[in-house]
Parts: C-alpha cells; structure tokens; sequence
C-alpha cells in the first residue's frame, strides 16, 4: 500500500519521500489509520518492520493539524532505553522535517541542566525513559495533565526490565483520557494483563516474525553444563576449519571484551564490538572484519543490526539473548546471499527461560544437538530447580572465569598467555588499553 492512500499530510508525505520510502509495511498500513482515528491500539511487531513509523507518522499527522504546544508535552513517547529513545527522536526528525513540530529526548546520561532548559520551552512531544521521565516528573520539572497521546514502546521489554511501578506512576500522572499506543515484540498473557491495565478497548494488530529469510541458516542448540564445558564448545566450534567468518554474540560488554581478549591471545583473529568503544573504534572494527581481517567478531547486541558481511558462517550465541526477537536479528547475520550459514546457541540451565521465549517467538522448535566428547549431562537439559529470591533470573556470569585447561588451535593452553610484550595477560587491563576505554569505566550491556 502507498503511503499516499494513508491520508497524510503533505509536507509529512514528502519527508517520507525524501527517505526512499514509497510503500507502506504492514504494521504501518494497519496501525496508522486506527492511531488517525485516535483509537487505543495494542499492537505487536518485531524490530526492523518500520514500527516506529507507525505510530510517528499518525502521532505528527494530528499534531500538524493543530498547533498549540504548551507547557507540557501533547505526546509521551515512554522507550525502554536511551538506545530506542534516541532511534524515535531520529524517526521524528526525519519526518518532521516539513513540519513546526517541537520535540524533547530526556533519557538517563544526559545532563539534568540541558533537560531542564529544553522542558522550559514549549514542546509537543516528549521521548523518555521511565527513570530519568519519572525523576524529573517528581521534580515538577514535567506537566503530564495535558497529554493527549501516550506511547509505550517496547512494552515486552519494559516489562523484563521491571519498569512497569514507574510506567504506572507516570500513566497515574496524567489526565488518563489520553490515547494510549502500546507496542511490543511479542503477545503473552503478561503483556495482555498489561494492555488491559492502561488501554480502553483496543484494537489489536499482530504482525508475525519474518523468519522466512532464515531458510539458509541451520539453527542449533547445545546444551551446556558450565562455563567450562560452554568454553570447550566454544574452542571446538571457532577452531572448525570449515568456518570462514563468524560473529559470537555475549550478553554484556565486559564478557565481549574478556571471551575476545582470550581468543585474540589465542592465536585467534579476533576483536571485540560493543557501546562501551567509541564510534570511530566501532567503525574502524567493522571495517576490518568486512575485509576479512579479523575472523571472529565478539560482540554485544550493538553488532546485531547493520553488519552485512557475506562471508559470515556461523552465528555462535555464547549467551542468548534477553530478548527474543534479537535472537532473529543475530542468526540474520549469516546465510546471507544465498549462501549457508550456521547458528549454534549455548544453552545452560539457567537460560531455559529465554530458550522457551525464542521458541515461542519463532514458533518453531530449535534443534538440539551434541558434540562427541563434549555431551552435556542429562541434567544440564532439564531446567534448574526453583530457587526463591532473583537467583532463577540471574545473568549468567562468566566474566571473571578463565579458559582453564584449555588449549587454543595451536595446542598452547589458554592460561598464563602473555601479550605483544611478553607480559602475563592480567585482569583484562589490555583490552581495555586497546578499546580505548579508561581503566575505572564501568563494564555495562
């Protein structure tokens, strides 16, 4: 469907125009016309379908209607992280570029004198995160009794995250006869009994996972009982001589930098690519694994989305992701071009959780396979026992274990590596030398 049946405004269309689009994805042509009608919309699409824009391009299509900013915003768009905030404050410039839309990004990181000046003016919309949203709120920094539109975006991750008590306050700080648009990745009963709290009838639009893309890619799982036993896999799989490029997916920058730093000292062409390295380090990282440079890329979920590399092979979840529809940007770095590719994950006990959500968002049943030599433990299939406190939801820590007799491709132990120098290899402090990044920053995902 054109964007030119949509009802639109002119100058929003020629934004849209101007940024190569001329059709519509499905999220956009179902949920535009029921935001425009200023419907309650429950609505659910993974990353990458122009989900954003579906709800922006109805949101700037009323407010071009009717100039009259005030004091506080007429639209609150709530985003889990500063990451996504920052992604719709971007979508808002671009198509509002035709139009005298006066729009405010508060997240936490920022300074809280900018924030306050740019609150000071007249605003339309307002992009937050719930925290540094509800903090300045209770600063009585933020109005929030004239909002006409409220977004929550990401819901499902806001909702892993625990942000829903500050969603509440913020949601109980408005007028309440506010539109609300809730988007989120995925359905389950959590996010309905969510969508029930603050929508009013709403409309329900479900757009399903594209995975047929992945036809190329054979996706895997090995169950781990350790970190040990997850090392030696790892070590088996990246020594394979039939792999030609890979990316190996962590949960957290610290185990980016850590897993990569032993492989490099290894005698493996290895780099790290996470938030915490600057964007010229980033660049200049990506840069050299497209040219074939280095062989095996350690990367957070920064790496996840805009790397196209067709030599990539294999697709090693050292850690599955929180979030299950990342798991489909991750494999979708390999069998690219119609070539094959390969996606193994380390599954341990205490990521069953994850597995299932996975499995439950790709609707289909990963296959479980073992290496001879390495098979896990009938226990390390089975989940962990119930546990009471937040030991069943906590990461999964490897950052302070070493390979331990362990032996890389060239058959030397993993352990008393030393550097260029000839030095031990200490404490991380050469990556974080290499990385740029001073030796007191914390370690974050």
């Amino acid at each position: 469907m054109s964007f030119q049946t949509l009802g639109l405004e002119s100058g929003i269309l020629k934004a849209i125009t101007d940024a190569g689009y001329t059709q519509a994805t499905p999220i956009q042509m179902k949920a535009i016309p029921e935001v425009m009608l200023g419907k309650h919309v429950l609505a659910s699409a993974q990353t990458g379908t122009g989900k954003t824009a579906a709800f922006v391009l109805p949101i700037l299509n009323e407010l071009a209607k009717e100039r009259n900013p005030g004091r506080g915003p007429r639209v609150l768009i709530v985003s889990p992280t500063r990451e996504l905030a920052n992604q719709i404050t971007d979508s808002i410039k671009t198509y509002a570029r035709y139009l005298k839309i006066n729009s405010v990004t508060v997240t936490g990181g920022m300074s809280y004198n900018l924030q306050n000046r740019l609150l000071s003016k007249p605003l339309d919309i307002l992009i937050a995160t719930p925290g540094r949203l509800l903090d300045l709120f209770q600063q009585g920094k933020i109005k929030l009794k004239d909002t006409q539109v409220m977004v929550l975006d990401e819901a499902d991750r806001m909702l892993d995250m625990g942000f829903i008590p500050d969603i509440r306050k913020i949601y109980n700080a408005t007028s309440k006869q506010q539109q609300m648009l809730m988007f989120s990745a995925t359905f389950d009963a959590s996010i309905a009994k969510i969508a029930h709290e603050f929508l009013k009838d709403p409309v329900t639009i479900a757009i399903k996972p594209e995975t047929k893309g992945h036809i190329n890619i054979e996706q895997s799982l090995y169950f781990v009982d350790n970190q040990i036993h997850k090392q030696k896999l790892l070590t088996h799989f990246i020594a394979d001589g039939e792999m030609d490029q890979a990316i190996i997916f962590t949960s957290t920058k610290r185990n980016a930098d850590v897993l990569s730093d032993h492989l490099y000292h290894s005698d493996f062409k290895t780099a790290a690519l996470h938030g915490d390295m600057s964007q010229g380090a980033r660049t200049k990282t990506i840069n050299r694994f497209k040219r074939n440079e280095i062989k095996v890329l350690v990367a957070t979920d920064l790496a996840s989305r805009g790397i196209d590399v067709k030599n990539i092979t294999h697709v090693i979840n050292y850690d599955l992701p929180r979030f299950a529809e990342d798991y489909i940007h991750r494999i979708g770095r390999t069998g690219r071009a119609n070539k094959k590719g390969l996606a193994f994950s380390l599954v341990s006990p205490t990521d069953r959780e994850f597995l299932k959500k996975i499995e439950r968002f790709t609707d289909m049943k990963i296959n479980i396979k073992t290496v001879p030599g390495l098979e896990p433990t009938k226990l390390a299939s089975q989940p962990p026992p119930k546990r009471k406190g937040r030991g069943n939801n906590k990461p999964f820590n490897n950052s302070r274990k070493p390979f331990k007799n362990q032996t890389n491709a060239a058959g030397k132990p993993f352990k008393n590596q030393t550097n260029a120098a000839g030095k031990p290899f200490k404490n991380q402090t050469n990556a974080k030398k290499r990385m740029g990044r001073k030796s007191n920053q914390p370690f974050a995902n």
